[in-house]
């Protein structure tokens, strides 16, 4: 790698945002949009936009979000698929980037390992790795008023991936679902998918249509719902009204029904269980033990799993797939070996055992030359961290559509680049009291959640440092709140 530092753009930017995927072309958006006279780039790792839609490869991938909440207000969702195809919401991110003239302010193939802030100079100094055309690598710096960070929240270098006992005993193919092999053939062949998340009901019905048979084996159960492919209302709606008005008709009606069937599951989550163990029974039918879908912990304790059009017991009443509930002692060299004695024959193994998060991409951040231990901050209102000066984070929600929170968060991005204007401020920094107590930043149990709890930053116990995982409590507070609160401090 060359030593040599390239200076990126001449002049300052007005905003960076790092990350093309469905929340940094949200965030590009709105800036054109709000705030047409701002400067700004987007800095993208990969060769492509997309960000989780143009990683993910795995068959079957989609939506686990109804596409009228994962899509944004400004621009309708008119494919008839409610849940949606990963190809589908690539396209539907590129078209916002085509129509929006955005994708001349990408720079791909950058992968941003530092981001350094002067308060002298009231700047952001960002230094990326740039990969040419050759494979060659070079630094490049870039410097921006504002920093948005909208790169998610997990590692695309490594998934979680626990290591299992005899491994190298097993003849056949090991593949984690986040570095698919483009030329895997699993026709014909026997296959265990080891895990019960979003990503294992979603491979098990693709595999099925082809495979000899797949089966999920899980440590312990996820609840699972049907949820409608289509949505109903959305096409009624579409015959009758502009698609603008149906769409987001359609937005708010799933809002509000997710919104309240969150609350009754928080509030009565014994009756809520019930209710989703009732749904499975119906579409499983009496054959299968419930025990494979009923879990220890309640309803939203971790997220719901939805499988459209019930596809995932569809092929379990064909006895194309199987769910087993079990530990694994050990890979044979024909499949896995379980604590209760029993053997999975399998061909192909897929560990959809979970993601690895990480804290802003992996950038290493500092303030004045003062490294920043992302755990030690609290968040302001879920988008900006106490004591670090114009950065902007998008984190969507964990009950709901990714895209409501990161739509939310661009256009507070917009309104406070606004204000600043306005008032000539240059630098806006939350500063936490001493009063203010810490709480975990996701009330969480999903494994992923719990092994990243040291890294995320934390919570307060009261507002603005509270995380709701409500977007209308959270659009009366981000849209309609001040920003000179008293806890935004402006320079």
């Amino acid at each position: 790698m060359s030593t040599a530092q390239q200076q990126f753009e001449p002049t300052p930017l007005n905003v960076l945002i790092i990350g093309a995927g469905l929340s940094g072309i949200g965030a590009a958006r709105a800036l054109t949009d709000q705030c047409p006279d701002k400067r700004y780039l987007i800095l993208e790792r990969r060769a492509a936009m997309g960000g989780t839609w143009d990683l993910f490869q795995y068959p079957g991938i989609r939506s686990d979000s109804d596409m009228y909440t994962l899509s944004y207000s400004y621009k309708p969702w008119t494919h008839r698929k409610a849940i949606a195809d990963g190809a589908d919401i690539k396209r539907y991110i590129e078209d916002i980037a085509e129509e929006s003239g955005i994708t001349s302010h990408i720079r791909f193939q950058r992968k941003v390992v530092s981001a350094s802030w002067s308060s002298e100079q009231a700047l952001w100094t960002v230094t990326s790795l740039a990969t040419d055309s050759q494979g060659q690598e070079h630094e490049e710096v870039t410097q921006a008023r504002l920093l948005s960070v909208c790169a998610g929240y997990y590692s695309y270098d490594e998934g979680y991936r626990p290591d299992f006992p005899n491994e190298a005993d097993f003849k056949g193919q090991i593949v984690h679902p986040q570095f698919w092999p483009t030329d895997l053939d699993y026709s014909g062949k026997r296959i265990v998918v080891i895990g019960s998340g979003a990503t294992a009901v979603t491979l098990v019905p693709a595999l099925a249509q082809t495979a000899a048979h797949v089966t999920m084996l899980q440590r312990s159960p996820s609840y699972v719902v049907s949820r409608p492919l289509e949505d109903g209302f959305a096409q009624k709606l579409q015959k009758w009204l502009p698609m603008s008005a149906a769409h987001s008709l359609t937005r708010w009606k799933n809002v509000l029904l997710g919104s309240f069937f969150y609350r009754i599951a928080r509030n009565k989550p014994e009756m809520f269980a019930q209710r989703l163990l009732h749904m499975v029974k119906t579409q499983v039918g009496p054959e299968l033990d419930m025990k494979h879908f009923t879990p220890a912990y309640k309803p939203w304790d971790q997220r719901v799993c939805a499988v459209p059009d019930g596809d995932l017991f569809h092929d379990l009443r064909a006895g194309r797939a199987s769910v087993v509930t079990d530990t694994i002692e050990r890979f044979t060299a024909d499949g896995i070996r379980l604590a209760s004695g029993e053997e999975l024959p399998a061909d192909i193994i897929i560990t959809a055992t979970g993601l690895k998060l990480n804290a802003l991409g992996d950038v290493q951040v500092s303030v004045d030359g003062q490294p920043i231990a992302f755990g030690e901050q609290t968040a302001y209102k879920g988008m900006m961290l106490s004591d670090i000066p114009n950065l902007i984070l998008t984190f969507g929600y964990t009950n709901a559509s990714w895209t409501l929170k990161a739509e939310l968060t661009s256009n507070y991005t917009c309104r406070l680049l606004r204000y600043m204007d306005t008032k000539g401020y240059k630098v806006a920094v939350p500063r936490r009291g001493a009063e203010v107590q810490d709480e975990p930043f996701l009330n969480f149990t999903s494994g992923y959640v719990q092994r990243a709890e040291g890294m995320l930053p934390k919570q307060g116990d009261r507002k603005p440092w509270q995380v709701h995982q409500n977007y209308l409590q959270d659009k009366l507070t981000i849209q309609y709140g001040r920003l000179d609160d008293g806890v935004m401090q402006f320079q």
